[in-house]
């Protein structure tokens, strides 16, 4: 599968930019086509997990869980895992590198008036923050789209503080070889009919299946972890791994 905005080269985070810049107003409505509503339980779900210094227990009652003091929300698009963090009294920076994401994001932050959340436009690659700067660290549908993965993981390291968490929610690959053919089908066949209707253009959602064919998804993204120095690393899957979120830890000092 191809998409003009997918390019395995030195102009990959230029597309990027481009594709979100292009879909922004019509990316909240997607996800929720896309999902059927299910993304938004994902994304709580992460903030679940982004607890300091342990897992909670799958189907745990969100408010059961004392959320960390300072969260870094990175490729945080329209801000939806940022606005939960926040919700939950956590001091929040949202950080996106694509301005028109931001606007909206900063739109429905106006309109909801959550406080303590504050948004920055930064490259995932080079982090404007000091080392051992937040407690938790969570992206949402962004991994996936770096040019470096390895390298944004890195980074991710290096601003956790000594025991933070960092927990990642993306498209998923089924081990299941018959439900990953219809999966991929599905993805190749039916995205780009919604990026035509809602966005003009069937490549803004081609894009999902030309990225993720070459994403090493939730096994391979837990040995790269592994292999950068993260610790407790696991993931879950919904959906029989057509979605997944990956977690880490950082050695406490």
């Amino acid at each position: 599968m191809e998409s003009k905005f997918y390019q395995a080269n030195e102009h990959r985070a230029e597309k990027v930019h481009e594709l979100f810049a292009t879909i922004a107003r019509r990316y909240d409505l997607l996800n929720d086509i896309m999902s059927a509503g299910l993304h938004r339980r994902w994304k709580r779900r992460v903030v679940e997990l982004g607890v300091v210094g342990r897992v909670a227990p799958h189907g745990a009652a969100s408010g059961d869980a004392a959320y960390s003091e300072r969260v870094l929300d990175l490729c945080c698009g329209t801000g939806d895992i940022a606005m939960l963090f926040a919700a939950r009294g956590a001091r929040v920076t949202g950080a996106d590198f694509t301005e028109e994401m931001l606007r909206v994001a900063a739109g429905r932050f106006r309109r909801e008036k959550i406080s303590r959340l504050q948004w920055v436009r930064a490259d995932a690659l080079r982090l404007p923050f000091p080392d051992n700067s937040f407690d938790v660290v969570s992206v949402g549908y962004g991994l996936r789209n770096l040019s470096d993965i390895e390298l944004g993981l890195r980074e991710i390291l290096r601003v956790l503080r000594p025991g933070g968490k960092f927990v990642t929610l993306d498209f998923g690959k089924p081990e299941s070889k018959v439900f990953r053919t219809l999966y991929f089908g599905y993805l190749r066949i039916v995205l780009p009919i919604l990026g035509w209707l809602f966005c003009g253009d069937p490549d803004t959602h081609g894009y999902i299946l030309a990225s993720l064919q070459n994403y090493p998804a939730q096994r391979g993204i837990k040995v790269l972890m592994e292999s950068i120095g993260y610790r407790e690393c696991g993931f879950e899957e919904f959906c029989l791994g057509l979605m997944s979120i990956n977690f880490g830890s950082k050695t406490a000092a």
